[in-house]
């Protein structure tokens, strides 16, 4: 099972192609293309275990150098493409990446990264531009057109080096041993896609999140090596999704809550329009979904729905498909291996369904690159093999996972504990509500009071009335203490294009405002 195998069966179908740009690439083109690149890294003087890094939105020539990382036994390090020069540098560095491509079509902060390559990279040896060209940049498309599209000598397993998101600090990278199996063995996660899902070849799945990210990443690999086309959204577009899955005949394809909401909350003759009768699993992931949009899309789309919750540590993960949901509304599934602990702050461990940190045992080792801290904050005070993704959620008596929110998020409002999350949830289905964000402030009385920051569906709207009706809507539903006690409202709300919220960017605004108030 692997692009190879698929390039010599079927060379001329579509493995990918993008909704925007348009392009397409075949199952032979990818294979070439991805041989290619490994000529060229391996010419450039990277072994086995190196590091590149990869500045890139989603593209077809992004999904070509995956491959090259996946069969030249080297680490790639994908960096979210809305990042500035020096955050994508902060990754570059800490990574060690010994080479740096550069997607000509992110503008402005490419251009800075052009300039500034020297200078901002010290250790990077070599710099490239894909779909483009950038000042100083050789161009990754020249170089390796001069290359034979046959295999290099030496393939072994590479892996994608991913660091997290950023939501509660800054961003880390997630590193693993390379595998010692073959580039072309099934990996775990094509051998569990394959079992579970049973997707046929030449049939389409839709790719609507940044390939960046891991889970995403891990869904389209396992696909291309199972002989999928894959469809790729550039950027997130509701209606521009519902039209896609009409026009390529989609069956599956992954999304996040956010994507979900924006769909539900597009106009009626606009949902009606598309035939989405194609989809026969909406993988969804990276964050929660509320229990009222979950209900709605499964009476759109049918019992299509499937959760997986893990993370790109992967110490622990959880799914649930949607008959099993119905019967547990609001559950992120049962483990999928391994085992599960609910423990207190002490880390004692906690009786069924009581609420508390979750650790995983049992699953893939991983370590924080070049930080032993927070490597040892992830796991349990009295026993290593136990990791968190620093969930705070119960396990009830049928061993069902429910989330209650991240434990950097939770407040502590006069010795109570408050989870943000149940009054985003309940805010997000307001009519007049694009999104929220949740979070605790300082108060001199009870220590944190909660806040909200909304952005109105019409920004006219903004102001005292809006405010006090959300707040009499949450407190209609939500015991006081758990509602906002003022919202502010803001045109944009900080979400990375996974759908994860950027809370703290949020929350770090409003401690220093208090912070310089006093």
């Amino acid at each position: 099972m692997h692009i190879r195998d698929w390039a010599e069966k079927t060379p001329d179908t579509i493995a990918i192609r993008t909704l925007g740009a348009g392009d397409t690439l075949t199952f032979a083109e990818l294979e070439a293309g991805s041989n290619r690149g490994a000529h060229l890294l391996r010419q450039l003087g990277l072994e086995r275990g190196d590091a590149f890094a990869v500045w890139s939105g989603n593209s077809t020539r992004y999904l070509e150098i995956v491959f090259t990382m996946q069969r030249a036994g080297l680490y790639m390090v994908p960096i979210a493409s809305k990042l500035t020069a020096p955050e994508a540098a902060y990754i570059v560095n800490d990574a060690k990446a010994r080479v740096l491509i550069v997607d000509a079509t992110l503008g402005a902060a490419a251009e800075d990264m052009s300039r500034e390559a020297a200078q901002l990279c010290p250790d990077v040896e070599h710099f490239f531009a894909m779909r483009g060209s950038l000042p100083g940049l050789r161009s990754w498309e020249a170089e390796t057109a001069k290359l034979p599209g046959t295999p290099i000598a030496d393939q072994s397993t590479g892996l994608a080096m991913v660091y997290s998101s950023g939501t509660t600090g800054k961003p880390k990278g997630v590193h693993r041993a390379l595998p010692e199996a073959a580039f072309d063995d099934p990996d775990f996660y094509t051998l569990f896609h394959k079992q579970q899902f049973d997707p046929q070849p030449g049939t389409a799945f839709l790719a609507t999140a940044p390939l960046y990210h891991t889970g995403p990443l891990a869904f389209v690999v396992s696909e291309l090596k199972l002989g999928a086309s894959i469809v790729v959204c550039e950027k997130f577009d509701a209606e521009q999704v519902l039209a896609a899955i009409e026009t390529y005949q989609v069956q599956r394809g992954q999304f996040v809550p956010t994507m979900f909401t924006r769909m539900l909350k597009l106009p009626d003759e606009i949902r009606g329009k598309y035939d989405v009768s194609s989809i026969q699993l909406a993988l969804h992931s990276a964050a929660p979904c509320p229990i009222q949009v979950k209900r709605m899309m499964i009476e759109w789309w049918g019992p299509v729905l499937f959760e997986i919750y893990g993370g790109t540590e992967n110490v622990g993960s959880t799914m649930i498909d949607s008959h099993e949901w119905l019967k547990k509304p609001g559950s992120v599934g049962r483990l999928m291996q391994g085992s599960v602990h609910v423990c207190a702050e002490d880390g004692s461990e906690l009786a069924p369904s009581e609420t508390g940190l979750i650790y995983f045992e049992g699953n893939a080792s991983f370590k924080y690159l070049g930080d032993e801290d927070k490597t040892r904050d992830s796991r349990h005070p009295f026993n290593e093999n136990w990791a968190t993704f620093g969930d705070i959620g119960r396990v009830d008596e049928d061993g069902y996972l429910f989330l209650s929110d991240r434990r950097a998020f939770m407040i502590i409002c006069g010795g109570v504990n408050i989870y943000p999350q149940e009054a985003e949830n309940l805010l997000v289905m307001h009519p007049q509500v694009t999104d929220v964000a949740v979070f605790g402030v300082p108060d001199p009385d009870m220590g944190e009071q909660v806040k909200a920051v909304v952005q109105p569906a019409d920004g006219t709207m903004a102001g005292p009335e809006l405010e006090a009706e959300l707040i009499t809507y949450c407190r209609d539903h939500l015991a006081s203490l758990k509602c906002p006690k003022s919202i502010d409202f803001e045109a944009d709300l900080p979400r990375d294009p996974t759908g994860k919220m950027m809370k703290r960017q949020l929350r770090e605004r409003y401690l220093k405002s208090a912070q310089a108030a006093n």
